[in-house]
């Protein structure tokens, strides 16, 4: 059974680093591209980063609202995806998923319909 597992978030105050974890299971991590995707109260799901598979060239995309402020890695030994996110905003709130395209070999995109499994969400909150 295919499974995505978020873990790592919680209440950081501006300026402030948090980890995101999505731990894989059921399927071999390097063949997919995962993304990560975020939605605020009110507001449309939309997209944060994803990492293509090492079997398509690898590639990296990030929104421009978290470019330079968020790494997304992965590890393919713990079948575990990272999304690094430092000098947060309280504009940043909201819940975070992370997804898989359940079609393999193909460049991420940042649009949650091309994705087939989704987590349950971790909750990340930006205030004083």
């Amino acid at each position: 059974q295919l499974q995505l597992v978020e873990s790592g978030g919680g209440l950081v105050q501006p300026g402030g680093s948090l980890r995101l974890s999505c731990a894989l299971s059921g399927f071999t991590l390097r063949y997919y591209g995962i993304g990560w995707f975020r939605q605020a109260p009110g507001k449309e799901r939309e997209g944060v980063s994803c990492s293509s598979s090492s079997r398509t060239d690898g590639s990296t995309v990030y929104a421009d609202s978290v470019k330079g402020r968020f790494t997304i890695s992965r590890d393919n030994a713990k079948n575990t995806v990272y999304l690094q996110m430092n000098s947060l905003k309280p504009e940043d709130t909201a819940v975070y998923f992370c997804a898989a395209d359940a079609r393999p070999f193909r460049p991420c995109v940042l649009a949650p319909t091309v994705y087939d499994y989704w987590g349950q969400g971790t909750q990340v909150t930006v205030s004083s």
